[in-house]
């Protein structure tokens, strides 16, 4: 397997010596064959040896951050000739891993043109794009005619802020994500949100300092945030302190069945929120849930 310069790669757990490759838009090739790979291929991690690098290269790959999806391990070579490293494991140009790049995209949503920037780079890893959950719901809330006036918002997880700016463009929005995301989400809200518009962005950790917020939030919102496991206690935890009494969720997500997707939302997410599937698109593999919560008494999974 040949991974291109496209690759991209986080420092996230960097004293393992793991770096996990992220896939975008790259080719492959595997047994001679090359094929197209994108940001919806989430395989199980792949352990590759790669030749040793020298810092230079270890900052300007670590530069490049996408999507979960392939994990790369930095083996000892078995090789005492640094010379008779295979080429063809990885590339050796630093040129080819350069700094960090921001892209500005623009989207239509009822009746709002929406200047979206992504800054892709190793600080915000899947923070730093639009993913097409996101837009599946931009596009719901638009088919539903979902009005956000005088509701109480808060968007998890929101990455670009996409979907909450939409939602401040007619009600009163809590953005959040962890610290990181912010500057980008402040960014954009700055550009898109009129002067007096009510959208303020905050920090989140899900199961750590939700009890911050209040718990009476009339509309929940989150894209794309189902995809780790291990969070899921953290964030069902956050979404039943947030939802206020007649509030409802909107949960976007990429079903994604080897990261546990299934699992949160019909196993998970019912055993406190009476959950319907409000859309399915079939093109993009993505779900749209709404939850509210269940009337006392009611038996879950009823």
């Amino acid at each position: 397997m040949v991974l291109c310069g496209s690759c991209s790669v986080c420092t996230r757990d960097p004293g393992s010596g793991v770096i996990p490759i992220h896939l975008q838009e790259i080719q492959l090739e595997e047994g001679g064959r090359t094929g197209e790979a994108g940001p919806d291929v989430w395989e199980q991690p792949i352990w590759l040896a790669v030749p040793s690098l020298n810092p230079a290269q270890i900052e300007g790959i670590r530069a490049l951050a996408g999507v979960h999806g392939l994990s790369i391990c930095r083996m000892a070579s078995s090789h005492s000739d640094p010379e008779s490293e295979p080429e063809s494991v990885f590339p050796r140009e630093v040129g080819l891993f350069t700094d960090s790049y921001s892209e500005s995209s623009r989207f239509c949503f009822c009746g709002h043109e929406l200047s979206i920037t992504q800054n892709f780079g190793s600080r915000l890893g899947v923070a730093a794009r639009v993913w097409d959950a996101a837009l599946s719901l931009c596009n719901y809330f638009e088919s539903q005619n979902v009005d956000f006036r005088d509701k109480k918002v808060i968007e998890l997880g929101a990455g670009t802020g996409i979907v909450g700016i939409l939602a401040a463009l007619g009600g009163d929005v809590t953005i959040t994500d962890l610290p990181l995301a912010l500057e980008q989400i402040q960014d954009n809200v700055h550009a898109n949100v009129p002067p007096g518009g009510r959208a303020q962005v905050c920090a989140l950790s899900w199961g750590i300092d939700q009890h911050v917020f209040p718990g009476n939030y009339d509309l929940v919102l989150g894209a794309d945030i189902v995809y780790l496991e291990p969070t899921f206690p953290m964030l069902l935890g956050t979404l039943r302190h947030l939802c206020g009494p007649h509030g409802t969720i909107y949960l976007a997500s990429k079903m994604r069945a080897e990261h546990g997707a299934e699992t949160f939302f019909q196993h998970l997410l019912p055993q406190h929120f009476h959950l319907e599937l409000a859309q399915r698109d079939e093109d993009v593999n993505v779900n749209i849930y709404r939850a509210r919560h269940r009337p006392a008494g009611q038996h879950p999974f009823c």
